[in-house]
């Protein structure tokens, strides 16, 4: 099957210049020309057109590039071990997220902590956190944190309350940028570091978010598996000329 660029913008609801754009920077193989210099579409370029569809939403489009770079230079192992990277990544980000609502719900029921009535400095939230102390006055500065301060030097000091919301803020560092993760961020900022109920619900609301992310890659794996499995039924030695021509157009 071979396609037009206006043929294959419509069928992926997608301009006729992000093709070419996609083309230009790499992400799908070079178009196929007619005898007359008009640029055909394939089925491959359906396959990673698709592809680029289903993993962005994901994984991002700087890591779905990566990706289908590496199929471009003949290595989809390398391509398959970034997504298995990248699916670990989503694992311990949801174990730490599981730890911290297990933490949140203990202090805010029972009000108990080894640290409860402690107050830390920036250098022990961070050792604590593991959140570095350069983020930490970020996340104070964009009002995601705000700490309190010591009467005598007026020093940034953190309470327990406080360690909870930074490693609630955390969570979200390595996610695809979306409307949801801006929600949850204004979300955050919103939350007060006393109101434990508060923050637990953005906590709860941020798990569920991520079943729907690992679902969403699950998705554009199998997307890229049948990408993989084109490759390897089809040989792509560069640009193809169907009838060579000097003239060369575009739609």
């Amino acid at each position: 099957m071979t396609m037009r660029p206006k043929q294959m913008a419509a069928k992926f609801k997608i301009s006729a210049s992000t093709i070419r754009n996609y083309e230009a920077i790499g992400l799908i193989p070079p178009a196929e020309r007619s005898s007359n210099g008009y640029r055909i579409y394939t089925d491959q370029h359906e396959a990673y057109l698709s592809c680029i569809q289903a993993m962005a939403p994901a994984f991002g489009m700087e890591v779905t590039a990566e990706v289908l770079r590496c199929l471009h230079r003949g290595k989809p192992n390398d391509a398959m071990w970034i997504i298995r990277g990248k699916e670990v990544v989503l694992f311990e980000e949801k174990e730490k997220l599981d730890k911290l609502i297990q933490d949140i719900r203990i202090y805010a029921n029972e009000n108990k902590s080894a640290y409860a009535e402690k107050a830390f400095n920036i250098n022990e939230a961070s050792k604590l956190t593991q959140a570095p102390k350069s983020a930490i006055r970020y996340w104070e500065q964009m009002g995601y944190v705000r700490a309190d301060r010591d009467p005598d030097n007026r020093y940034r000091q953190f309470n327990e309350s406080h360690l909870l919301k930074i490693r609630l803020i955390q969570t979200l560092q390595s996610s695809v940028y979306s409307e949801d993760t801006v929600h949850f961020r204004q979300a955050i900022v919103a939350a007060e570091h006393t109101d434990l109920q508060g923050i637990l619900n953005v906590a709860e609301n941020i798990r569920t978010y991520l079943d729907k992310v690992i679902e969403s890659q699950l998705c554009g794996i199998s997307y890229l598996h049948h990408l993989i499995q084109f490759g390897k039924d089809s040989i792509f030695d560069g640009v193809r000329i169907i009838q060579p021509n000097q003239n060369e157009h575009d739609d």
